[in-house]
């Protein structure tokens, strides 16, 4: 049996972040801190049916901890046109507000950190700005993740060049903030400053923070970082090719990193793509397995043989 309950963490200016514990009744596994990417929300990792990765890792006995970003998925306010926030207050006070909120709920620091897409930038740029935490965290996975796009696909120039470097700034002129839920290119909205500054980031310009000049790759270049699993999805063409995630794996220091490519061509059930790579019900079989098997060989805790 798996319960899943929604708390919320109070930020301030009567913000509340969400966070959705998913675990079996009086678990005490690891914990697993979820991190969802760009116009998205923490529903990437579960569904209230218990399906998606978070309910699967709970079967396995983990404690998960899926986040919504401030004025994301069922956190509240919800973004607007008033919501002067972005991605540096993502990384220096949301993530922190979570992590302080989960030792407190839990009883522990999460000992696994998961993300999608770009939330697996937001962890490494987390890890830059708190080096003291890296030694808590035994290991991470993240799907599709990647800081640039160094990919020449066509599908890239639509969806990057073409709709998040040409329309979006137009339609965040307009609305005063990205109505990405509505234009039906994400599942979440996001903020004039979140959509820019990861906007740079994506265009290559160097992995520097806007507001404070804070270098994170300099300050990663020989951070030795949690073992990360990097995983890839075949059909994903656009937003995290090999190339993009291999680019991102160099400037994320020097400790262990692996990257998987998912698809029938390396043995898989499905050919999967940005979204279905956690979303897809053959995912049991194929990354989330490969996860588990991943999260064990970096247990600090286990006896290993």
């Amino acid at each position: 049996m798996i319960n899943q309950t929604s708390l919320f963490v109070c930020l301030r200016e009567s913000q509340k972040l969400h966070l959705r514990y998913i675990a079996q009744p009086n678990s005490d596994g690891p914990i697993v801190f979820f991190m969802h990417g760009a116009v998205e929300n923490g529903k990437i990792f579960y569904t209230k049916s218990n399906k998606g990765l978070a309910p699967f890792l709970a079967s396995q006995g983990y404690r998960c901890y899926v986040g919504d970003l401030r004025g994301r998925g069922d956190s509240v306010p919800l973004i607007s046109a008033q919501s002067s926030y972005g991605q540096t207050e993502a990384i220096v006070e949301d993530i922190p507000a979570m992590l302080e909120f989960i030792y407190q709920h839990g009883g522990s620091f999460p000992r696994y950190w998961v993300a999608h897409s770009w939330g697996g930038v937001l962890m490494n740029s987390y890890f830059a700005r708190f080096p003291d935490d890296v030694s808590k965290v035994d290991a991470c996975a993240y799907f599709g993740s990647k800081r640039s796009l160094h990919n020449h696909h066509y599908s890239k120039y639509l969806q990057a060049n073409l709709i998040w470097y040409g329309l979006a700034p137009l339609y965040t002129k307009k609305y005063g903030f990205l109505p990405a839920k509505k234009l039906r290119w994400g599942s979440d909205n996001e903020t004039k400053k979140s959509h820019e500054q990861g906007m740079e980031w994506a265009k290559r310009k160097p992995w520097m923070d806007s507001d404070d000049g804070f270098d994170y790759a300099k300050t990663l270049k020989n951070m030795k970082l949690p073992p990360t699993l990097h995983i890839a999805g075949v059909k994903d063409k656009a937003l995290a090719q090999p190339i993009d995630i291999k680019k991102f794996i160099q400037e994320s220091g020097v400790g262990v990193q692996e990257l998987k490519e998912y698809g029938r061509k390396h043995g898989h059930q499905h050919n999967y793509g940005h979204i279905d790579m956690l979303t897809h019900k053959a995912a049991h079989h194929d990354q989330f397995k490969d996860l588990l098997d991943w999260f064990a060989r970096y247990d600090r805790f286990a006896h290993h043989c």
